[in-house]
């Protein structure tokens, strides 16, 4: 009985009766659509003011704030090694594999239908609109969409203007803290309805493209799985090995998370429990309310392998030689365009078309080939960047020293610490906001 009110137990058994229904079952499990997208919905309406409340919090707690400039030197500089490790991984994976080598594609035979809204999306992601974009409008404007960089901004503002104001900001800090109760117990509650959403996702998504649709296109799927498994394995591994710590026990630490993003392919919707688990592996909650949701947005690792690896997939398949100074010139937009496409419905595929549209070297029809199982390679993208983002904020919080080493392991080895001991006496449904550290 222990076992069946797991949540990980409940979304596993949710994900393959999920696949099961949407195989079999396809025309109802289309209709089941609404039961992913509800959930989503659900939970992207908390993570603003989750965002926002461990931020302040976090920042108003830190007693050293000429620390701060230091934290995000080195979290964007980890995040941009991590990006262009992840480029170069996917483009040697596909020139490995050859999964687009004698397909012999006309371009010109390619329907270009469905491809315009993403061609639109894609014209909106200068660097400049990019950076203009985080400014909000508003205060208030920054939480109507959900979005995670606006509501960063304004809460790193508030947080150091709490903090400066001493004595006064203490009842405002007080009333935040109350919040993040408030939200962290709304956000548990919300977690209940998970296995119901991945089902309804997933179900979806077989039952919509249908497991066959993957067809002569297979091994360019199987190109991106080993590209993404190579990069979380071998280069997340080693960080892992370097710092001190796990990786596999701290992938199955967040396991419940990972099921959650295969189901309904997106990461946003673990965003509020990462924090919250991150910070009871010993974590200060200053460190993970900057690191984490700024990887949300700067460290897309796993769009970034698929979009050096898709990009060649379709010069291999139209038989487009690319030059050394093309292919150079081709990563280095990739570099920004996996930045600029954060928020952005089908981020990857967007970012895509961005890319293509600037470099003319590659048909952006080309992208054709690729709609039909862009929702099958979109769910490896988000599990390697869920897992690169868990990762990247322990070792940026291990070398700032805002990581109790002796938790962290404890908490991987699954035996919690002293510490731990009221949180694990609550209900498993029963979310507990971060505590300062």
């Amino acid at each position: 009985m222990k076992l069946a009110r797991s949540l990980y137990f409940q979304i596993l058994c949710a994900v393959l009766l999920g696949v099961v229904v949407g195989h079999f079952w396809a025309q109802q499990a289309v209709a089941l659509k609404p039961l992913g997208d509800a959930f989503i919905k659900l939970i992207k309406m908390m993570i603003a003011p989750v965002v926002f409340c461990t931020i302040v919090t976090g920042i108003a707690g830190m007693t050293d704030k000429r620390s701060l400039g230091r934290l995000m030197s080195k979290t964007l500089m980890l995040f941009l090694l991590l990006t262009v490790v992840s480029l170069v991984i996917g483009l040697a994976a596909v020139y490995l594999f050859q999964p687009g080598a004698g397909m012999n594609i006309d371009p010109a035979t390619l329907s270009t239908a469905g491809l315009d809204q993403y061609a639109a999306s894609a014209a909106k992601l200068g660097v400049v609109d990019f950076f203009m974009h985080i400014i909000p409008e508003t205060f208030i404007g920054a939480f109507n969409k959900g979005e995670v960089l606006p509501v960063l901004f304004i809460a790193v503002l508030s947080g150091f203007a709490l903090s400066s104001m001493g004595d006064k900001g203490r009842p405002v800090l007080a009333v935040l803290e109350s919040a993040s109760t408030m939200v962290f117990r709304i956000f548990g509650y919300l977690m209940r309805f998970a296995p119901v959403g991945a089902f309804g996702a997933l179900a979806f998504t077989v039952g919509q493209y249908g497991v066959t649709s993957l067809g002569s296109l297979a091994k360019l799927v199987g190109t991106l799985y080993i590209a993404c498994a190579f990069f979380v394995l071998v280069v997340l591994g080693g960080i892992c090995r370097a710092h001190g710590f796990s990786l596999w026990k701290l992938l199955r630490y967040f396991r419940e998370e990972f099921l959650v993003v295969l189901g309904t392919s997106s990461t946003e919707p673990v965003l509020p429990r990462m924090l919250e688990k991150l910070e009871r592996l010993g974590c200060r909650k200053g460190v993970v309310g900057l690191v984490l949701p700024t990887g949300y947005s700067f460290n897309l690792d796993g769009t970034a392998i698929y979009l050096s690896l898709a990009a060649v997939f379709i010069a291999q398949a139209c038989n487009i030689e690319l030059t050394l100074g093309q292919t150079v010139t081709m990563l280095a937009i990739m570099l920004l365009s996996s930045k600029g496409a954060a928020g952005v419905t089908g981020s990857g595929f967007v970012a895509l078309a961005s890319t293509l549209t600037v470099i003319h070297d590659i048909p952006l029809a080309g992208l054709a080939l690729l709609i039909g199982i862009d929702r099958f390679m979109s769910e490896a993208r988000a599990l390697t960047s869920l897992a690169s983002n868990a990762v990247a904020t322990v070792v940026i919080s291990l070398s700032e020293h805002a990581c109790d080493r002796e938790t962290l392991l404890r908490r991987l080895d699954g035996a919690p610490s002293a510490s731990d001991e009221v949180v694990d006496a609550q209900p498993e449904w029963s979310a507990q906001p971060p505590r300062h550290g």
